[in-house]
């Protein structure tokens, strides 16, 4: 008798305790994750500072500017995704996010001597549409008319994110013997709404050293394996991106498009780059 009760009890406080645990009587946030395991490692990534740099050491330096166009498929998971979703975040989405909580500034100029004032920089992200007049009647069912206005449009930026101006210097390092690159500058061109025949314009510059910690703890979408994610910072550090030059120092100071049009353009961009593999391949010819 004793026992089968102590054997009731127990079974009793298991099927509690199991209850307890299929359907918690609080919900807190965490307790149902989405995912089978917890993400670790991206965000708590951190960015490799470049190493020190004398200007004795730099025998050769070139500068360059390209463009990251978003309509090339590589380029892809830089754009998207154009609306808000909790587990990514756009390559566009990320820099407005810092640039409004003041850990980014966005700057006017490519030479980042003119910073955006937040008022200013919050304008520019949100569109207004124009006033209409709109025809109501008062009490006594006289008419009058009211200006109503425009709708507003907070997320424009980013379905209208057209390409990425890279600002960058290439050098050989003569104290590591290699060539590398260092991006200087990043600038965002966007096609403004009704006014898609004047081609992309300028938004804003971010300085690039100054993005890194920001880049290095948000994943970019793999298309290959979801468990092997890279981040912003990678993307970038490992260049796997596809651009074309669209201007290196000269003495005109002109861009590429200024003397060359259509395949030219292209051609040109080419020889650019040919010059820097070509530089470099001389170097170590014996």
């Amino acid at each position: 008798m004793k026992k089968g009760l102590k054997i009731f009890i127990a079974s009793l406080l298991f099927a509690v305790s199991i209850s307890a645990v299929a359907q918690p009587s609080v919900f807190t946030p965490g307790d149902y994750k989405d995912g089978i395991y917890d993400k670790e490692n991206s965000v708590n990534r951190r960015f490799i500072p470049y190493t020190h740099l004398r200007e004795g050491d730099v025998t050769w330096q070139k500068r360059v500017w390209r463009e990251i166009d978003m309509r090339e498929k590589v380029n892809q998971p830089l754009y998207y995704p154009t609306d808000p979703v909790v587990s990514r975040i756009s390559f566009l989405q990320l820099l407005v996010k810092y640039i409004l909580q003041g850990q980014i500034i966005a700057f006017e100029d490519q030479e980042f001597l003119q910073p955006y004032e937040k008022a200013n920089i919050r304008k520019k992200l949100v569109l207004v549409g124009d006033s209409t007049d709109v025809e109501q009647y008062d009490k006594d069912g006289n008419p009058f008319t009211t200006k109503m206005p425009g709708a507003v449009d907070s997320t424009w930026m980013f379905f209208n994110f057209a390409n990425v101006a890279v600002k960058e210097d290439w050098f050989f390092d003569k104290q590591k013997s290699v060539l590398e690159c260092r991006i200087l500058g990043l600038g965002i061109n966007a096609m403004m709404k009704g006014k898609e025949d004047l081609g992309p314009a300028t938004q804003f510059w971010v300085y690039f050293p100054a993005c890194r910690p920001f880049f290095a703890k948000h994943e970019v979408y793999n298309t290959k394996n979801d468990s092997e994610r890279r981040t912003f910072e990678d993307i970038f550090w490992k260049r796997q991106f596809a651009s074309h030059v669209t201007k290196e120092t000269n003495v005109y100071d002109r861009r590429i498009e200024e003397y060359s049009k259509g395949i030219d353009a292209l051609l040109e961009s080419d020889r650019v780059k040919m010059d820097i593999f070509r530089w470099e391949h001389d170097l170590w010819h014996f």
